[in-house]
């Protein structure tokens, strides 16, 4: 495994490009050898739904995916990230795997079993006061200090063309898919899998879910602009953003179809579905498939021309098993 791409990159090598359809083909090329293709899991207990299954993604999520598509591109030796636990963990994995030293910053409130996950991959974690939006300066500040390269959990062409890459999978795994539901934090996911759907040759509807007491990027459209959220205490940690990015934004606002709000016992109650049907999903993977269920998506006899992205499995009970193998 090589830490750089000599490819040549447009302005999402800066972090400033907004990124297109085609960006997110070039990412599935070059993170192909080293991220897993997931599978999408039928179960009679969730009829008419088809689960895209990252919880089995290396590194524990779909964090993976973008985390390569940027280290790989940008060819750093040190990095530092910003992150609620998966994308850290993800950031780790490959630091490990490529040699590059790894910074990840976290605000208080992260969990425990993420940041000592970080720290078993060999990253160095940071804790700061605040929420994510805190979090987030604290980490571009740092980079900009020490000269180590800035790869966000979201807000980066490179991180959002390779999150992306879960949708094509999806589209093309599932050709007669009618819609997908896909959790929403800092919006990389959601912006991914839209430009993904942009692709195809008939419509996909694509519907994000958020944390009732994190709906970022509802609020901020119907404000018009980007607006910034008080950090909350949702039970779905990876899904705390308080702010949508300056490029996810955009291509949310042109393009998503639908955005749902979901409590934390409809989250739960999502996750206790999922593990009666075998799936690990953690909080954060579970929120999906509560929007899903809110929206009677979940239909006896239905074809299966809905997906949802379990978009994790990082619990503390799976983190701790992984770390003591």
């Amino acid at each position: 495994m090589t830490a750089s791409d000599t490819r040549p990159l447009t302005g999402l090598a800066t972090g400033t490009g907004l990124p297109g359809p085609a960006d997110v083909l070039a990412a599935a090329e070059r993170i192909a050898p080293h991220v897993r293709h997931t599978p999408l899991l039928r179960h009679d207990t969730l009829p008419g739904l088809l689960v895209k299954a990252e919880h089995l993604q290396h590194s524990g999520s779909f964090k993976l995916r973008g985390a390569a598509n940027a280290m790989l591109a940008l060819g750093a030796d040190e990095v530092v990230a910003g992150s609620s636990g998966n994308h850290g963990i993800a950031v780790a994995t490959l630091g490990r795997m490529l040699g590059v030293r790894v910074t990840v910053v976290m605000a208080a409130g992260a969990a425990e079993a993420k940041e000592r996950a970080i720290r078993a991959l060999g990253g160095r974690v940071l804790r700061v006061p605040g929420g994510v939006a805190e979090r987030d300066r604290h980490a571009r500040d740092l980079a900009a200090r020490t000269g180590g390269a800035l790869v966000p959990s979201s807000d980066h062409g490179l991180v959002i063309a390779g999150q992306g890459t879960v949708g094509l999978e999806v589209f093309r795994d599932a050709p007669d898919l009618e819609s997908i539901f896909v959790p929403v934090g800092g919006g990389g996911l959601l912006a991914g899998v839209l430009l993904a759907a942009a692709r195809l040759p008939r419509p996909v509807r694509v519907i994000g879910v958020e944390p009732e007491r994190a709906r970022r990027y509802a609020r901020s459209m119907a404000a018009g602009e980007p607006v910034e959220l008080p950090p909350s205490d949702t039970v779905a940690d990876g899904l705390r953003g308080q702010r949508p990015g300056e490029l996810t934004f955009p291509i949310v606002r042109r393009r998503v179809d639908d955005l749902i709000g979901v409590d934390d016992a409809a989250v739960l109650r999502a996750m206790d579905l999922l593990h009666r049907a075998g799936i690990a999903a953690e909080p954060s993977g579970a929120a999906a498939l509560a929007g899903a269920l809110r929206s009677g998506a979940l239909r006896p006899g239905a074809a299966g021309r809905t997906a949802v992205v379990v978009s994790g499995g990082n619990s503390a009970a799976a983190l701790a098993a992984a770390t003591t193998r």
